[in-house]
């Protein structure tokens, strides 16, 4: 356990390491080249250049889709967990017990009268299982009429355990579709045949049912009322479809070289739907103001590119950031689920500030309403909308309004003292699939715990009696609370290593289950091996999903904090000051702890479960909380960014710092709205999949940013900004010389066009001080 941890250590400096590096490479980008420069003359060229832009992103797509479907790799769920006590089980009964270390499985027979055993139904049940033991994937498969163990009580049910010659992520899908094909012949001798266990439950098809076409459809009516134009409400989503299908295409050319779990398209989709979407509305918004003060079409587009353009890459580069930091979870397929998302997140932004300018290109001005192009010209004076009005309200009663908005984020966050990570059974899956109804059918015949069996693995190399100290451990073993069963040790050829089934009393996502796993680890099984010189570790499934939760929760906290003090160095580079990263630090961590308190209160309280189609409590899966936080801490800097470039742009224009809260988040929040509406629409689609880590996630992210865009961007951002006045934008001058400048409103390249030695934007914070 000592060299467990000590792994576990290294493996986190590592990962903090690569995000410090991720950090320090996106800041020497920005640092070593003019970004709005850069981006300005992306815009131009794309839309001079609009039809070879189109042409050039219709290959990489046409590319990317036609490599993925010719030498890219099928989903893998790859659940080791390195530096565990499940794994070292893996990997002993690999090297000496092979015959017991791939996967396996449950087929499960059941009759509504009579006994299985019975010569009607024997015929048809031993037929079945010939024909699963004819199988090249299959090694061993046993007699369900054979011993009464394996038949019911009521002789209603029999099982028959197959065991695998491979992992589960050797197999693959094939190997299930031809075990399911075996059933025929018990049913047709009118026997239900339901297949069950490790195999079927990791390999099941994972659907996200109607919420693509939700989301979609969401998003179009939201854009045609934003916009009011037809054209405008279709460019977001087809740049946001572009980019998702190249990025996923990709995602399936990693897949050749790393294992990508079968969830990871579903949050990809999620994901990069929402930002992508996002992305080119801040585009679009900016670019059609910049139409409607007059701005010739191509400087509007460059201009854009350099100031909502840049403020999408910072916010994406972000995200990016974030994401990547799930590789501190030091898990395999947690940090394929990160590369994965930052995958698409990256290819949003690429097709945000290259592909969309060049289809902006071709829509002139008819990209406006037609009420906006009758009124083409310069820029007239600001109406006080109702969003300024309110505005102008929080920001002279700072304290009440931060007051308020605070103690709703903390009620909603109290949940989360009671968050317990695991992962829900095939208990909490749709009644329709087969792997739910073996489950129900052996919890019924057998007892909830038979669905989640523990592997006590033994390791006799050192033992004298081998056959002696196996038979004490399993004796210890049927002693202990919480254990229903423990099957009769198992030893290999060589005798130096056994193997013991253990049945809980608890179903497998139940505490009790978790609580059981500690106590044979940390008392019972030391104590009964005692000085014989053996070593046992407690695997199998459940106790890998086990050692996952644990191995994530030791993990989180600095996970956390790693990426917060990243995007804090990042948001000082952007903003040029020190209390506005801080204080978005805070306020992204109070919207986060709400979204969790949501998720704990709806999917582990129950809550309101029956509203989102959840037939029962389940724990929060392990990696949901961090894989919630990468992603929803990138996805409010977006918010952050757009609406403080805004309300930095009108301090350094002269405002005073009230007036200039006022203003940027009067000119910015019908934008943010809208985006957050979007994204919102796009994650509650994904509430309609089956799986209760889909509608986790899609409960989860909604939360979030409902509460983000509402409660943090429109009352705590205003307000707070009131209370701190021009220290905002303090920064000590020696720290200004060490970080590298950006110009996020993209004054610097319209000043360098006709004064090239003006400073005003490095220099604007200390003419005020």
């Amino acid at each position: 356990m000592k060299q467990h941890q000590l792994q576990d250590r290294i493996e986190c400096k590592v990962a903090e390491t690569a995000i410090i590096l991720y950090s320090d490479a996106y800041s020497q980008l920005m640092k070593e080249a003019d970004m709005s420069n850069w981006l300005y003359r992306i815009g131009v060229y794309s839309v001079q250049n609009r039809k070879k832009t189109v042409l050039m992103w219709l290959a990489v797509v046409v590319s990317m889709v036609g490599l993925n479907q010719t030498i890219g790799g099928g989903a893998v769920d790859d659940f080791t967990v390195p530096g565990t006590e499940s794994q070292a089980a893996i990997e002993v009964l690999d090297e000496r017990f092979p015959e017991r270390s791939g996967a396996t499985a449950m087929v499960v027979f059941h009759t509504e009268s009579g006994s299985v055993s019975d010569s009607e139904f024997a015929g048809g049940i031993q037929a079945t299982v010939a024909e699963i033991q004819d199988l090249d994937e299959v090694l061993k498969v046993t007699d369900p009429l054979a011993s009464q163990r394996s038949i019911s009580q009521d002789g209603a049910t029999a099982f028959a355990a197959v065991q695998f010659v491979d992992s589960t992520a050797d197999l693959g899908r094939d190997t299930l579709d031809r075990l399911l094909e075996t059933a025929s012949p018990a049913r047709d001798a009118g026997v239900q045949v339901e297949y069950g266990g490790e195999l079927p439950i990791l390999l099941k098809e994972r659907s996200t049912g109607p919420a693509e076409a939700i989301g979609i459809i969401a998003a179009l009516i939201i854009l045609f009322v934003t916009f009011r134009s037809v054209r405008a409400m279709a460019m977001p989503l087809v740049t946001a479809i572009i980019g998702l299908i190249t990025g996923l295409s990709i995602v399936g050319l990693l897949g050749g070289l790393i294992d990508i779990p079968s969830v990871a398209p579903h949050l990809g989709t999620m994901i990069g739907l929402g930002v992508g979407i996002d992305y080119a509305l801040f585009v679009l918004s900016r670019h059609r103001d910049n139409l409607a003060n007059g701005m010739e079409m191509d400087e509007s587009i460059g201009q854009t590119n350099a100031t909502a353009g840049q403020a999408v890459v910072i916010a994406g580069g972000t995200v990016v950031v974030a994401i990547l930091g799930l590789q501190m979870a030091g898990i395999p397929f947690v940090a394929a689920l990160g590369y994965s998302a930052s995958i698409v997140v990256a290819i949003a932004v690429m097709v945000a500030i290259s592909l969309l300018p060049a289809l902006l290109g071709f829509s002139g001005t008819k990209i406006l309403s037609k009420q906006a192009a009758k009124s083409i010209g310069p820029e007239q004076e600001k109406k006080h909308s109702a969003w300024v009005r309110w505005a102008h309200w929080v920001a002279y009663h700072p304290w009440s309004t931060s007051l308020a908005a605070t103690a709703v984020l903390l009620v909603l966050a109290i949940p989360v003292l009671d968050m317990r990570l695991g992962q829900a059974d095939a208990g909490t899956d749709p009644l329709s699939t087969s792997h739910r109804r073996a489950y129900d059918l052996l919890a019924d015949g057998f007892g909830d715990g038979f669905n989640g069996p523990l592997l006590v693995t033994v390791d006799l190399v050192d033992v004298d009696e081998p056959k002696a100290v196996a038979g004490q451990i399993h004796q210890s073993l049927l002693d202990q609370p919480g254990v229903a069963a423990a099957s009769p040790p198992e030893l290999n050829s060589t005798e130096d290593t056994a193997l013991i089934t253990v049945i809980p009393t608890t179903k497998p996502q139940d505490e009790a289950t978790s609580d059981l796993v500690h106590l044979l680890r940390d008392e019972a099984l030391p104590a009964s091996i005692g000085e014989s010189g053996a070593e046992a570790y407690v695997g199998g499934p459940t106790a890998s999903f086990i050692d996952q939760s644990d191995k994530i929760s030791s993990r989180l906290p600095w996970f956390i904090g790693a990426v917060v003090v990243v995007s804090v160095l990042l948001l000082m580079i952007v903003f040029r000051s020190i209390l506005v990263p801080l204080k978005a630090a805070i306020l992204n961590l109070l919207s986060i702890g709400a979204a969790y308190g949501v998720v704990v209160a709806v999917f582990q309280w129950g809550w309101g479960r029956s509203l989102i189609g959840l037939e029962e409590a389940v724990p929060i899966a392990s990696f949901v909380p961090m894989m919630m936080f990468a992603i929803l801490f990138g996805l409010s800097m977006d918010y952050e960014v757009f609406i403080l470039s805004r309300i930095r742009e009108e301090y350094h224009a002269g405002h005073s710092n009230i007036d200039s809260v006022v203003e940027g988040l009067g000119a910015t929040a019908k934008v943010i709205t809208a985006a957050a509406l979007i994204m919102i629409s796009v994650f509650l689609g994904f509430v309609a999949s089956d799986d209760p880590v889909v509608k986790m996630m899609g409960v989860g992210l909604a939360t979030a940013v409902a509460v983000d865009a509402t409660i943090v961007r429109m009352v705590l951002v205003p307000s707070t900004m009131a209370l701190i006045g021009d220290p905002n934008w303090w920064l000590p001058s020696w720290l200004d010389r060490i970080l590298p400048h950006l110009d996020i409103e993209g004054e610097a390249h319209l000043v360098n066009k006709d004064e090239p030695n003006d400073k005003f934007l490095t220099e604007g914070s200390a003419e005020r001080g």
